[in-house]
């Protein structure tokens, strides 16, 4: 049974967050720790709720080898007390999550930047939505750094 949990956060949860949980998710399985994990992603808004992906991100992760079927949901108050990590894009999502959380009695998921674990020190991982395929492949190079430390980190 999974022992931790994570939730990775971005603004509509069909760009970046997706990503992450889908290069988080293939880095625990080849670690063979994914049974260990409860892996998902999620949106501050609720604009694209049930969405796939977008199509660029999800035509980068498969020239990386990685598959995600995921669809898009807006973060719950739930989430705050179900998770131990919430990492998300930029200070705008963590300002929104650290909104919302305020409001949650039995808070327990540890809120921080995903970026913050990037040993190259960018800590704002830029939404690529209305950028080109290398906008969505600075997104797809840094999720692999960071999360390779955060798994590190709790491995």
């Amino acid at each position: 049974m999974a022992s931790k949990s994570v939730l990775f956060v971005c603004l509509g949860n069909i760009c970046r967050s997706p990503i992450a949980e889908a290069v988080f998710r293939k880095m625990a399985t080849d670690a063979g720790v994914a049974d260990k994990w409860f892996i998902d992603s999620g949106a501050t808004s609720d604009w694209n709720t049930g969405s796939l992906p977008d199509a660029r991100g999800l035509a980068c992760l498969k020239k990386h080898g990685i598959e995600t079927s995921h669809r898009a949901r807006q973060v719950t108050k739930d989430d705050f007390m179900s998770f131990d990590y919430i990492l998300c894009m930029d200070e705008s999502n963590l300002s929104d999550l650290k909104k919302k959380a305020n409001s949650v009695k039995n808070k327990k998921a540890a809120i921080e930047l995903l970026g913050s674990f990037d040993p190259q020190k960018q800590l704002i991982i830029k939404d690529p939505y209305y950028g080109n395929d290398e906008d969505f492949e600075k997104v797809y190079e840094q999720c692999l750094r960071c999360c390779k430390a955060f798994l590190e980190m709790n491995s």
